[in-house]
C-alpha cells in the first residue's frame, strides 16, 4: 500500500480501474455461470479479460477452463450451445445435447442471461449500504454556505437570486443542497422553495425543459456557492495595494454598483479597464472608502478568499444505512438512465468517453471510500449498459428470448449468428469512439 501511495495520480487511478473492473467482471460472469450450473448447462470457459489467441493463464477444472487472457476490454463464460463472442458455428451445426444452452427452456436461459445485470445492480445497491455504515453520510447544509448561492445565467432566469438559500426541493428539504444541480438537470423538478437575501420566502416555479437548457448552454453546474469578495492576498505594486486594499477587506461596493459576490468584482473592475474607482470594503465591521485605477487589463491585483465548504459527517445504524442505500442506488440508476438521453445529440456524443474517463471517476490518491464509492456507480452502469437491446450484449440476447417467448418461434441460428457479427462491429466501434474521445480531450484538452 505504501508503495501504490508513493505512485503517481495516473498510476493510483489506473491500478483502481483495474482492480474495480476485474471484480465486477468475475462477479458479472459469475452472475451467468451461477444459474448455468443450477440449470445443469455446461459451461466451457470461465475468463476475466479476452484470451484472443493466447492467455495470461489457464486451468481446466472439471468441464470448466478458467483463466485471464490479456485484452482487458470484458470477460465472458462460454456457454455449450450458444451463439455469443466466441462465434463457435461448428458446435451449433451438430444435434442439440440436453446439457447445452440451447435445449433449455426459455425461462431457464432468460434467468441465465439476466444473471450478470442482475449481479451488478445488487452489488451497486449493497456497496452503496456498505459505504453509507461504515463511513457515514456526507450532508451540507444550508449553514455551511452562510453567503448563499449563487446562479448561473440559466438559473438567473427561472428566478434564482445571489444569495438565495434552498430550503426544499418538491417540498423536501435536501441532505445536501447543492444536490440541487442534480436535481435540475436530471429530475423532474416542479418547484424550489427558496430563501431570499432579506428572508422571504419564495417558490419558484422550474419549467419541464430546463435539464435541456443547461445542458445546451453547457452551464452544468448551475448553482455553485456564492464567493464573497473577500480578498485574500494583494500583489505588490498594484493599484489594490497603493489604493491601501489589505488582506481580508470585503469588497461590497465599487462606486454606485453593489458588489455580492467576486463575481460581480471581477465583472465591474474588468470593463472598466484604465479607469478611477471608489470602493468600499468592509474592514473590522466599518465601512472604508478606497480609490483606485485600474491597470490596462482591467485588474487591480488581488486574489479572492475561496471559502472552505465543510461538510457534516452523520453515522448511520445498519437499518439506515439499507433504507438509504438503497435510495442511493436506485437514484442513481435513474440518473445515469436520464443523462443518457443526451448522448444521442451533437454535443453529447462528442463527450462520450471511454477507459481513461472511467478511470477519472477514481480519486488521485488512494481512498477506499472514493474506489468503493466509484466501483458502485460503475457496476450500475454495467447494470444498464448490458441490458441494453444490442446483439452481442447480454440485453440482445434477452431480446432474442422475449420474442420468442411471446411468439412461440426460436430466431433462426443463421439470424443470431448475423446479429451477434452486427452486435460486435458495432461495440468495438463505439469501444473506440469513446476512447478516441479520451485521446483528443488529453492531446487538445
Amino acid at each position: 500500500m505504501a508503495k501504490i501511495l508513493s505512485m503517481s495520480p495516473f498510476m493510483v487511478k489506473a491500478i483502481q480501474l483495474l482492480m474495480s473492473l476485474s471484480l465486477l467482471i468475475v462477479l458479472h460472469e459469475l452472475g451467468h455461470f451461477i444459474p448455468a450450473k443450477i440449470f445443469k448447462t455446461r459451461v466451457e470457459k470461465f475468463f476475466l479479460f479476452f484470451d484472443v489467441k493466447y492467455a495470461l493463464f489457464k486451468k481446466k477444472i472439471g468441464e470448466t477452463v478458467y483463466g485471464i487472457g490479456w485484452l482487458p476490454l470484458g470477460g465472458y463464460v462460454k456457454i455449450s450451445g450458444m451463439i455469443d463472442e466466441s462465434m463457435d458455428t461448428e458446435q451449433m451445426q451438430q444435434p442439440a445435447q440436453p446439457w447445452e444452452f440451447r435445449s433449455k427452456p426459455a425461462w431457464q436461459r432468460l434467468i441465465i442471461m439476466l444473471g450478470g445485470v442482475t449481479v451488478n445492480l445488487i452489488l451497486g445497491f449493497l456497496i452503496y449500504m456498505m459505504i453509507l455504515f461504515v463511513w457515514g453520510k456526507d450532508t451540507l447544509s444550508n449553514e455551511a454556505l452562510p453567503a448563499g448561492i449563487s446562479p448561473s445565467a440559466v438559473a438567473a432566469e427561472i428566478g434564482f437570486e445571489k444569495g438565495d438559500r434552498v430550503l426544499a426541493v418538491d417540498g423536501q428539504a435536501l441532505d445536501n443542497v447543492l444536490d440541487i444541480n442534480r436535481y435540475l438537470f436530471l429530475r423532474s423538478v416542479a418547484e424550489v422553495t427558496v430563501q431570499r437575501r432579506d428572508g422571504q420566502i419564495e417558490t419558484l416555479a422550474i419549467p419541464q425543459d430546463i435539464g435541456t437548457q443547461i445542458f445546451e448552454s453547457g452551464q452544468m453546474i448551475p448553482i455553485r456557492p456564492l464567493v464573497p469578495a473577500i480578498i485574500d492576498s494583494v500583489v505588490p505594486q498594484t493599484p489594490a495595494a497603493l489604493a491601501g486594499i489589505q488582506k481580508g477587506d470585503q469588497v461590497v461596493r465599487i462606486d454606485d454598483q453593489q458588489i455580492l459576490d467576486w463575481e460581480d468584482f471581477t465583472t465591474m473592475v474588468g470593463s472598466a479597464p484604465s479607469q478611477y474607482m471608489t470602493l468600499e470594503v468592509l474592514r473590522a465591521q466599518k465601512v472604508i472608502s478606497l480609490q483606485a485605477t485600474t491597470t490596462v487589463e482591467g485588474t487591480l491585483g488581488v486574489y479572492p478568499k475561496v471559502p472552505d465548504i465543510e461538510f457534516t459527517n452523520v453515522s448511520l445504524s445498519l437499518g439506515s444505512s439499507i433504507q438509504q442505500g438503497f435510495a442511493y442506488g436506485y437514484w442513481t440508476l435513474y440518473d445515469y438512465v436520464a443523462q443518457f438521453k443526451y448522448i444521442f445529440t451533437k454535443k453529447g456524443a462528442a463527450q462520450v468517453g471511454g477507459f481513461g474517463a472511467i478511470g477519472n471517476l477514481f480519486p488521485p490518491a488512494w481512498d477506499w471510500r472514493g474506489f468503493w464509492s466509484s466501483t458502485a456507480l460503475i457496476s450500475i452502469m454495467l447494470a444498464f449498459m448490458n441490458v441494453l437491446p444490442i446483439p452481442a450484449l447480454d440485453g440482445g440476447h434477452v431480446m432474442f428470448l422475449l420474442y420468442e417467448m411471446i411468439s412461440g418461434r426460436k430466431p433462426h441460428d443463421r439470424f443470431l449468428e448475423y446479429a451477434q457479427i452486427f452486435g460486435f462491429i458495432l461495440l468495438m466501434s463505439l469501444v473506440l469512439y469513446a476512447n478516441g474521445n479520451d485521446l483528443y480531450r488529453a492531446i487538445f484538452g
